[in-house]
């Protein structure tokens, strides 16, 4: 779906080409979210059985995670547009170490570019803005975190200039 604010700007006589930006999310973009979060979660089953969705389908997904998100002053949810058109979503949480020199990373929880519109080059754009967003909030550094056995995940945050830095374990309890 386009994004409206994006739509008149790029339809101004003169206005050229719209490079790719992040558009605030709010509520009338939850169906949007919801959409691309379900396309990325079912994505990322095949790494790990904790990873299964307890929905059947997108239409099973409530809107609660999100609207929670517009809620809180720790988390952005964005879209991302490029050209007028969405195609895809970025959220990023606000996290705080006082402890550390290094003690104000900006978290990039989900970044997902929709399949058709995928290495373009976009979602480097996507972490370069994501960057300047830092900088400006005063963070000091951006995290991210992927699937262990998501291997073109891995490579594209390295070539993205991040570093491992930890490992999360998880054991089930069942």
């Amino acid at each position: 779906r386009e994004c409206s604010a994006h739509r008149a700007k790029a339809n101004r006589p003169g206005a050229g080409r719209v490079r790719m930006e992040l558009v605030e999310a709010d509520a009338d973009d939850l169906d949007a979210l919801v959409e691309r979060w379900y396309a990325l979660a079912t994505a990322m089953e095949r790494y790990s059985p904790l990873n299964e969705l307890v929905y059947g389908g997108v239409d099973e997904v409530p809107e609660t995670g999100f609207r929670d998100h517009l809620a809180d002053e720790s988390v952005t949810d964005y879209l991302i547009v490029d050209d007028g058109e969405t195609v895809g979503f970025c959220t990023l949480r606000e996290e705080s170490h006082p402890s550390r020199r290094y003690s104000k990373p900006l978290r990039v929880v989900n970044l997902a570019i929709d399949e058709g519109h995928r290495d373009r080059g976009l979602g480097s754009s996507v972490l370069d803005r994501v960057a300047e967003i830092a900088r400006m909030r005063g963070h000091d550094h951006l995290t991210v975190s992927c699937e262990w056995g998501n291997e073109d995940a891995r490579r594209f945050y390295r070539e993205a200039g991040f570093r491992p830095k930890q490992v999360d374990f998880a054991r089930p309890l069942e």
